[in-house]
């Protein structure tokens, strides 16, 4: 698998005419994610319709940081600040949206052609009748899958699928961060064994949000309790620069070695970048042949913390009950 650039949670919309089969689904899907339901095709478009300024302001936002990235200002930083000051309702912007194909009003695909460029992922919901229309709408890229209701197991294949589209990189921004990484970066993290290690590593710390930089290389990433974490990536080749860092800083003979021996990871970059004079080293792990890596927490008054958290996010939720009754004026208005 290829890691990807970047990534965070996102919502998920289902609508569906048979309020019944909402409240299963509500009660079956994984609880991390953020659900909204809706039983009539025009509050679900009006609800996903009011996303695209609240969308569009996040991406100018990173954008911004690539933009003083290239004038000089350092990506560790701008990033860090990024997640205290930004809205906990960017966990919330709905990435896929499944659609019930037969209904009464109208049917999933005209609901689907309502939302224009929603910039989303869409899944068709099929009776035995619509499996020919679907199979059709997927080859014309009009959905990007569809799940037969009848299907065994209907509940756990479409939870997989919506995860694999949930793990789907965003693509502007991923885009975006790309151009931070050097060719031979971008070649490392492309690796599927070292993408099956990173993310291991990742859900191991249990990361929800993350993104690959090139300067200096490595994952800068969150976990659901506001924690941020640096994932530091060396190629063995650029040990002995680690060495002509460390040996600047006065470390001994034994810690330079450890270095030069791969045991060891020098976090100067990290510390420099985050302005902190205490850097040090820190255990090392293999990826694949030629990679090295090392994770350290970032000090916690430099992240967002557990205010601006995606569990605190999930919690100030409402319960997964039907959006029809809900207001939309300033659904995406919390902190």
């Amino acid at each position: 698998m290829i890691f990807p650039i970047y990534r965070r949670p996102g919502g998920v919309v289902f609508l569906d005419d048979d309020p019944a089969y909402l409240e299963m689904l509500a009660e079956v899907m994984p609880e991390h994610w953020p659900i909204r339901l809706f039983t009539r095709p025009a509050d679900c478009i009006a609800y996903l319709q009011q996303e695209p300024a609240e969308r569009e302001a996040d991406t100018w936002r990173q954008m911004d940081i690539l933009d003083k990235w290239r004038s000089g200002q350092g990506l560790i930083p701008q990033i860090l600040r990024y997640w205290r000051e930004a809205a906990t309702w960017r966990f919330g912007l709905a990435q896929v949206c499944v659609v019930d194909y037969s209904m009464p009003a109208m049917n999933g695909l005209q609901v689907l052609e309502e939302l224009g460029d929603w910039p989303g992922a869409r899944v068709l919901l099929t009776g035995r009748a619509d499996e020919q229309i679907a199979v059709q709408a997927f080859n014309a890229s009009l959905i990007e899958q569809y799940v037969p209701k009848q299907a065994s197991e209907i509940t756990r294949r479409l939870a997989q699928s919506i995860q694999r589209l949930l793990d789907d990189p965003l693509g502007r921004q991923a885009q975006g961060w790309r151009a931070t990484l050097s060719r031979e970066q971008m070649a490392m993290i492309s690796n599927p064994q070292i993408g099956r290690q990173l993310q291991a590593l990742a859900e191991a710390h249990r990361w929800i949000e993350h993104v690959v930089i090139g300067d200096p290389f490595g994952v800068l990433a969150l976990d659901d309790s506001g924690q941020a974490f640096w994932l530091q990536l060396e190629h063995a080749s650029r040990l002995e620069e680690l060495v002509e860092m460390a040996a600047s800083v006065g470390l001994s003979g034994a810690e330079i070695q450890a270095i030069r021996d791969g045991q060891h990871l020098f976090d100067g970059e990290f510390h420099l970048a985050i302005g902190s004079d205490r850097p040090g080293l820190l255990p090392a792990m293999a990826l694949g042949e030629r990679m090295l890596a090392t994770v350290s927490k970032v000090p916690e008054t430099l992240g967002p913390g557990p205010e601006r958290a995606y569990a605190r996010f999930l919690r100030d939720q409402a319960s997964r009950e039907l959006d029809d009754e809900t207001p939309l004026v300033g659904a995406f208005s919390q902190a």
